[in-house]
């Protein structure tokens, strides 16, 4: 059997522009925290024999992941689109709207519909390129949206739009 996995479709450019920004805090933090961890692995490397010393195979590591994210960061922050304006028709949603749903079972609960890169699982935030943004892009007030997750669907009804 094969392991070969056709790429990943490419994730939409937009972000707001505070996911810009802390995007662009921890690009910078990252520098500042690489710096810190180069100077423990060069003191790691000076105390000997490198195959059995574990806090230099820990750095090393260490190194290596900043400098992979270092990577993807200033690839990737070049490349995106900040929105910072609502759009001219606020009665419909559209990307960084503020959406508040309610589901078959009267539940109401509010995402906004932010960039993929700004995801964060504390926040309400749901990416442009979910199936549930992709349903409730150009909708309105008092629309019924159907989204199909995991073979089960759901039916939810717009109750607000709000732009922040």
């Amino acid at each position: 059997m094969s392991r070969w996995r056709p790429p990943q479709p490419k994730s939409s450019p937009y972000i707001t522009a505070t996911g810009f920004n802390r995007l662009e805090a921890e690009l910078r933090a990252l520098w500042v925290k690489r710096n810190d961890v180069t100077k423990a692995l060069a003191a790691a490397a000076a105390e000997g024999d490198r195959s059995e010393n574990a806090e230099y195979i820990y750095r090393k590591k260490e190194l290596r992941e900043i400098d992979r994210r270092i990577f993807y960061l200033q690839k990737r922050l070049p490349a995106l689109k900040v929105v910072s304006s609502a759009p001219e028709d606020t009665g419909k949603v559209y990307f960084g709207a503020w959406v508040t749903l309610e589901n078959e079972s009267g539940q109401a609960l509010c995402y906004r519909i932010v960039g993929a890169d700004e995801i964060d699982p504390k926040e309400p935030y749901v990416s442009l390129d979910s199936p549930l943004a992709k349903a409730l892009i150009k909708r309105t007030v008092d629309d019924e949206v159907i989204v199909t997750i995991g073979g089960k669907a759901m039916r939810y009804s717009i109750v607000a739009i709000e732009y922040k």
